[in-house]
């Protein structure tokens, strides 16, 4: 009688591990891009259907010199392409995402609070590209800014005032510093069709009415991915 027990067992462990491995060959890899200032906890508050692994694509600090393509294809070294995946970018994230688009191949492509191009970017991008004032900006002024400008860009931060901290802490200001012309310097025109783009009517970065986006969130703000996850996870439900 043990033998067989042992036998049911032992089979049973089979068809368990045969079944995980087989959900495993199923699942979709989901790489997300945050934002200039942030990091993987941006995402925390969003949910993802069990079909999706998700993996969070590591910043590097990027030269001087380093073009937002060149970043792009950089950071893409860090995908693998054997497998079914789909690009999730936030405000820098979505542009380095939109950049990918040209050279990979992804199932979807989406962008939260972000630009497909340099003509959804408001006017004074366009306006420090001829007189940078970005440059003034030293290696101990910027995580000051960057405080400073967090109230303007996430009006609603007080309800994840710690992640906001915590997560501008934790930067590199030298990753900041060299963003900061890489974004200004960006000459992309044109973008690729597929890409879905959610944006929110509340976005202080990257005004709404700029944007050609797919799925308008009503209130949302720059940083909604994290503050209006509710709001953004049934978009993500709807596209996924």
């Amino acid at each position: 009688m043990k033998f067989f027990i042992t036998i049911s067992s032992l089979i049973l462990f089979v068809l368990q591990l045969a079944s995980a491995t087989i959900r495993a060959h199923e699942q979709t890899n989901i790489y997300l891009l945050s934002g200039q200032g942030a990091d993987e906890r941006l995402f925390k508050n969003l949910v993802f259907d069990e079909q999706y692994c998700v993996n969070y694509i590591e910043y590097t600090t990027p030269t001087f010199e380093t073009s937002l393509k060149e970043y792009a294809c950089t950071l893409s070294k860090q995908i693998d392409t054997s497998q079914p995946y789909v690009l999730l970018g936030v405000s820098l994230g979505g542009m380095l995402a939109t950049e990918m688009c040209d050279f990979m191949s992804p199932q979807k492509t989406i962008i939260i609070a972000s630009a497909k191009n340099t003509n959804e970017l408001p006017r004074t991008f366009n306006f420090q590209k001829k007189v940078p004032l970005y440059k003034l900006v030293g290696r101990r002024n910027v995580k000051w800014g960057a405080r400073f400008l967090q109230p303007i860009v996430e009006p609603n931060r007080r309800f994840e005032s710690e992640t906001f901290k915590a997560m501008l802490k934790d930067k590199d200001p030298e990753f900041l510093l060299r963003t900061i012309p890489m974004i200004m310097k960006w000459e992309r025109t044109q973008s690729c069709q597929e890409i879905i783009h959610i944006h929110g009517t509340k976005d202080n970065t990257i005004p709404a009415k700029n944007v050609k986006c797919d799925y308008i969130i009503e209130g949302g703000s720059h940083m909604m991915t994290l503050i209006q996850s509710a709001k953004v996870n049934a978009i993500l439900d709807a596209i996924l």
